[in-house]
């Protein structure tokens, strides 16, 4: 469960940081809006600004570097 409390993200899963953003930034664009569209039909149908989608793939690299173990050494991308 995700919670904004004073400036503090409750969430404490990996990528969690880039996981709230990539929601803010689907929830205020018009397809979620205007079409009353849910976060997820909105990145399937690319109808999302060029924001929103390298906040996703910048999720996806975040969660990927979690499985590869060479990234135990250096960190998880966009953490």
């Amino acid at each position: 469960m995700m919670r904004y409390d004073e400036g503090v993200l409750k969430d404490s899963r990996p990528c969690a940081g880039v996981r709230a953003d990539l929601k803010m930034c689907l929830l205020v664009t018009d397809c979620c809006k205007i079409e009353k569209k849910t976060p997820k039909q909105c990145l399937l149908e690319k109808k999302c600004p060029p924001e929103c989608l390298a906040l996703q793939n910048t999720f996806f690299e975040c969660k990927r570097s979690i499985l590869d173990n060479r990234q135990r050494f250096r960190g998880r991308k966009g953490y």
